[in-house]
């Protein structure tokens, strides 16, 4: 059975994923979906977050082992979370399938006016002193471009955010960690594939565009969702991964065929 590990983004916690993981289950009826909360949200909201990305995913490792869980997994995983993937890909290529990084930024490749839109960093800093009804609503009206999808998570992000409430503290950890973070020039060892959204008011499309000419991996666009993909249009990903791959497979089995007799696939294309 395929193990999917699912990773959030900063500040966020396994249940905002909502119904994502419900419509990626479709997909992949046979998959085992995992969703992770890093220390300092969701449920670990009293421990303090690490500040650098590679003890992030040091501690997702230890936490599916934990639960018994072995390698190798794939990885879906959103902004900060994509990081996180990134990290634990290069650190343990072996561990890995795959890898689906949505809306991420990374230095060296994207300068920080385009890893975060200039003109939100008042509103981002004012949603650290704003009561949790006003910054959940903000925080989706930042990351979401559907209003009907805003409008039905309101209600579970405040109650969330009140059940587990992330501290100022870990915040700031949670975005140094992010800001020092700096990914390597060549691509991971791992079949990867970029999603991004074309009008990601939050990050700056350009940011996964350019990781996609660096690393010369496998991307598609969504040209009406914001940054939080997931949740504007979970189904869109749950079948582009699907079909991406099912294209992979499609390759591997070509190239395996000609490398074992090349001369017949020279007949079978004459």
């Amino acid at each position: 059975m395929t193990t999917w590990v699912l990773l959030r983004g900063l500040v966020r916690e396994q249940r905002h994923w909502g119904k994502f993981p419900a419509a990626f289950q479709r997909e992949f009826p046979d998959a085992a979906l995992v969703t992770l909360d890093l220390p300092g949200n969701g449920a670990l909201f009293r421990e303090p977050s690490a500040t650098g990305i590679e003890q992030m995913a040091q501690f997702c490792r230890r936490e599916l082992a934990r639960r018994g869980l072995p390698p190798p997994y794939r990885l879906l995983a959103l902004s900060l979370g994509a990081m996180v993937a990134v990290a634990w890909s290069v650190r343990h290529p072996d561990e890995i399938d795959a890898g689906v990084l949505i809306n991420t930024s990374l230095r060296p490749f994207n300068p920080f006016y385009r890893r975060l839109r200039p003109h939100n960093y008042l509103q981002l800093i004012g949603v650290l002193y704003r009561n949790i009804a006003q910054r959940e609503r903000l925080i989706l009206q930042l990351t979401s471009n559907k209003q009907d999808a805003q409008d039905a998570a309101l209600d579970d992000w405040i109650a969330y955010q009140r059940e587990f409430p992330v501290s100022r503290r870990n915040a700031m950890r949670q975005l140094l960690a992010a800001m020092r973070y700096r990914a390597p020039h060549r691509a991971p060892p791992t079949p990867i594939l970029v999603l991004g959204s074309t009008h990601d008011r939050l990050v700056d499309n350009r940011c996964s565009q350019q990781l996609v000419r660096q690393w010369q991996t496998d991307s598609a666009f969504h040209p009406t969702a914001g940054h939080d993909l997931p949740l504007d249009d979970g189904p869109w990903i749950a079948r582009t991964v699907k079909s991406w791959l099912a294209a992979k497979q499609t390759a591997s089995v070509q190239s395996d065929v000609s490398s074992s007799d090349a001369s017949e696939v020279i007949i079978d294309r004459q």
